[in-house]
């Protein structure tokens, strides 16, 4: 059976992900340093890890397989979350891949240089939109469906 694991400090969309987990009764796992009020909601486990860099991650990676959708904006863990098969999904609906993750690696390596060698580097990220939640929730459904099909569970 599929679960879904949300790599949950700083992610927007734990409502919108608990609300698609709910409609196909798929297990949900919230996974993070601390900080997370535990969600009631008999499908949500809330898992709690040691402080430390990387824990959530490890967690995570350990447990996640082919049939899994995790909802990550962490590079390198995606990158260990597909290695064994699960399905991972950005907070802005954009999928991490097979095919794309080697250069998304590549950019974060490149990008952490140039921050490193200039200190005083400005930018971020751009905000996140409403059209973000709704790619996200798009892309969960479809996601979903498919990992309940290879796992032979049902779909809504």
């Amino acid at each position: 059976m599929s679960s879904i694991y949300i790599d949950a400090d700083a992610c927007p969309v734990k409502e919108e992900t608990l609300r698609v987990a709910d409609r196909h009764k798929v297990k949900v796992f919230v996974v993070s340093n601390g900080g997370i009020r535990p969600n009631p909601h008999p499908l949500v486990e809330t898992v709690v890890v040691d402080a430390g860099p990387d824990v959530a991650d490890m967690w995570i990676a350990d447990r996640c397989k082919a049939g899994d959708v995790v909802v990550t904006g962490d590079i390198p863990l995606a990158a260990k979350c597909l290695e064994a098969g699960a399905r991972v999904i950005q907070h802005n609906g954009e999928m991490f891949t097979k095919t794309n993750i080697g250069n998304r690696l590549a950019t974060r390596d490149l990008m952490a240089d140039l921050r490193a060698a200039d200190p005083f580097r400005q930018g971020g990220g751009k905000p996140f939109s409403k059209a973000d939640r709704s790619r996200f929730l798009d892309v969960l459904e479809r996601e979903l469906r498919f990992a309940l099909r290879e796992t032979g569970g049902e779909t809504a």
